[in-house]
């Protein structure tokens, strides 16, 4: 491909995920849609054509693709995935990069030694406000990270543990601002997978983590706790606010004693954009230009690592082990 070329685009998978990554490619500039393949054929011929494209085997779209996203359920990305690396295409995986360790390192091996570029779809990371913030922590002697990840059951039957399906993100979040790996991890959660808070320790930085599934407000917060400062990450909002200067005192007020505390507060200005547009630009140009993605394989196995860890060291909590007791 050159710096001009129009990248041939397709889609594997045509879920929820998969139906937006084909109605952003559809949208991008340089790059056309040339597909969508999915098992449920009549799943595939509907997204495909809502964005004017064609419903077609895996085979056929990895025969006129340059680069694909993959958003199958994770069980099957190994083979997925290594598929379209044998076939010469470049992958955006959504995340995360396998179902084990091993399967994560043979893709990360396999994309280096065919010089093609594999993508994990991190997408927090691609949000405006945590990118501010990563723009921030390079200044701040940072004390703690903490997370919350919380909403309502999507439906009755909701899929997964929240260790792998949400807190994965705030995992990968934390990992990249502090740019490095946990050295020792705690954890407690729900019996079901839907509720869970980790504690981990790195250097210098305790991290608190907490992914839910039962709490009846969706809730999408990261606090950067400093020396200097207190940042405050709104994900929903794109918002970031810093508390600075923070200060208690006693005023007299008509004889009366009142307490008030106050701080400086700032609010950055941050350019408002959908962070998948932004993951799938990133990845079009790593692929055009044969750059390493904003998110490496490498990230996602780092990222896969940490929540196999704290999903092993999860105790229930006193309710669940109660119930289980009877």
């Amino acid at each position: 491909m050159t710096d001009q070329s129009t990248v041939r685009a397709g889609v594997i998978g045509a879920g929820s995920m998969g139906e937006n990554h084909a109605r952003v490619y559809s949208e991008l500039q340089n790059v056309d849609l040339v597909g969508v393949a999915d098992r449920d054929r009549e799943v595939a011929r509907r997204v495909a054509g809502e964005f004017g494209t064609e419903a077609v085997t895996l085979e056929g779209l990895l025969g006129q693709c340059d680069v694909v996203t993959v958003a199958v359920p994770t069980h099957v990305h190994v083979d997925v995935v290594s598929t379209c690396l044998e076939a010469g295409v470049h992958v955006l995986v959504e995340k995360p990069i396998a179902d084990s360790l091993e399967g994560g390192r043979a893709l990360a091996d396999q994309a280096r030694e065919s010089d093609l570029v594999l993508q994990v779809g991190h997408i927090e990371r691609f949000n405006p406000a945590v990118q501010m913030v990563h723009d921030l922590i390079d200044d701040l002697d940072v004390i703690s990270i903490e997370a919350e990840r919380l909403g309502p059951p999507i439906n009755r039957t909701a899929p997964g543990n929240v260790v792998f399906d949400l807190m994965i993100h705030d995992v990968d979040i934390v990992g990249s601002l502090l740019d490095e790996r946990p050295t020792s991890i705690s954890a407690i959660g729900t019996a079901d997978g839907r509720y869970a808070t980790a504690t981990m320790e790195y250097d210098d930085v305790v991290a608190t983590l907490t992914a839910s599934r039962v709490t009846q407000k969706k809730v999408r917060k990261l606090t950067v706790t400093a020396r200097e400062c207190l940042v405050e990450v709104d994900y929903l909002e794109q918002s970031v606010l810093i508390y600075r200067d923070s200060y208690p005192e006693y005023l007299t007020d008509d004889g009366q004693n009142r307490y008030r505390h106050e701080s400086v507060v700032e609010r950055p200005r941050i350019s408002v954009s959908e962070p998948l547009r932004c993951e799938l630009e990133s990845f079009v140009e790593a692929a055009r230009t044969g750059t390493e993605p904003e998110v490496t394989a490498e990230d996602g196995i780092d990222a896969l690592e940490t929540v196999q860890a704290i999903d092993s060291r999860i105790e229930t909590t006193p309710r669940e082990q109660e119930v289980n007791a009877r």
